[in-house]
């Protein structure tokens, strides 16, 4: 009777530790690491909520930016990471559910991140530059068609490559991938017309849509973006479905408290909310925002997961 007495209140000081330490959070700066340098899509949109979380929690949210290695480095330093709550993580889903399937062996167990929230999922779009005088994507396959292994595209988007070799090979169209290397080079490949086709993300080619040196064919969203209204879905386009996007969440290092979690994505949820912010750094950006619950993001982790393993088999890619 006594041992249970005292594992009953050793549960009970457990448990009111925990709110404490949620109640009391934060005590110090929120480190948050990404993965991408400075100045891209999450790097942006991350500086943006930072700045907004400050506000409401009172302390300064610091953002390090640590690149390359095809995300794996800034998530492997996520993951070593201590677990108070004073780091979390902008991570995309190749180091969440794509690369275990990409290389042999990962420092880092993508499984054990705690999920605090999928962010947005980004809309990209299937573009061309000026230099190819077509107007929808019918149009793109027939110029393929008739100029067989003389057009490429570039895209940083396995799952695209995939569904485009698909359709290529149903439609019987030669249109080559080349090596991409970046979000800038591929846009200066389809200004200068080197590589005149891209799958790219919409904010990184807005600009330039909107001065008609690149042409919108379709959007990867579920419906037509309201930047480029007259852009068409991918169902619309090809009537094929696509089922996976490209997409940022934040997660914190494996054990990080349940209520400090809860917290951040409260917190996250409540400042998406709000009109200005919502138009200003999603829709403006070309992303479609999501700041699903903790389980939710969870579930989708692993269905991801799932989807990645069918994926990187039908493209006959072999770990490295």
């Amino acid at each position: 009777m006594r041992m249970l007495v005292t594992l009953l209140a050793l549960a009970a000081a457990c448990c009111g530790s925990g709110q404490a330490r949620a109640q009391d959070y934060p005590s110090k700066p929120i480190r948050v690491i990404t993965v991408t340098s400075a100045g891209g899509t999450s790097d942006i949109f991350m500086r943006a909520l930072a700045d907004e979380m400050r506000k409401s929690l009172g302390q300064p949210i610091v953002i390090e930016n640590r690149p390359g290695g095809a995300f794996n480095i800034g998530a492997r330093a996520c993951a070593e990471s201590p677990p108070d709550g004073y780091t979390i993580c902008i991570l995309p889903g190749e180091p969440l559910a794509v690369n275990q399937y990409l290389f042999k062996s990962l420092a880092f167990d993508p499984a054990a991140f705690v999920p605090i929230t999928q962010l947005f999922t980004i809309v990209q779009a299937l573009v061309v530059g000026k230099s190819l005088d077509v107007g929808t994507f019918d149009e793109l396959i027939a110029l393929a068609k008739a100029r067989p292994g003389t057009l490429s595209y570039s895209t940083g988007s396995v799952p695209f490559a995939v569904f485009f070799d698909r359709i290529k090979k149903e439609v019987g169209a030669d249109i080559v991938r080349v090596p991409f290397r970046g979000g800038g080079d591929a846009v200066n490949g389809l200004l200068s017309g080197s590589t005149p086709v891209g799958f790219l993300g919409l904010s990184n080619v807005r600009s330039q849509t909107e001065a008609g040196l690149i042409r919108g064919l379709m959007v990867d969203s579920e419906t037509r973006s309201p930047l480029f209204p007259d852009i068409p879905t991918i169902p619309e386009a090809t009537r094929q479905s696509f089922a996976s996007r490209s997409y940022f969440g934040l997660v914190a290092p494996p054990g990080t408290p349940k209520p400090i979690v809860e917290k951040l994505q409260a917190e996250i949820a409540r400042i998406a909310a709000q009109p200005e912010f919502r138009d200003r750094n999603f829709i403006q950006r070309g992303l479609d925002p999501v700041t699903s619950t903790p389980n939710q993001f969870a579930r989708f982790i692993a269905a991801d997961r799932a989807l990645s393993a069918q994926i990187v088999k039908e493209a006959g890619l072999q770990p490295q």
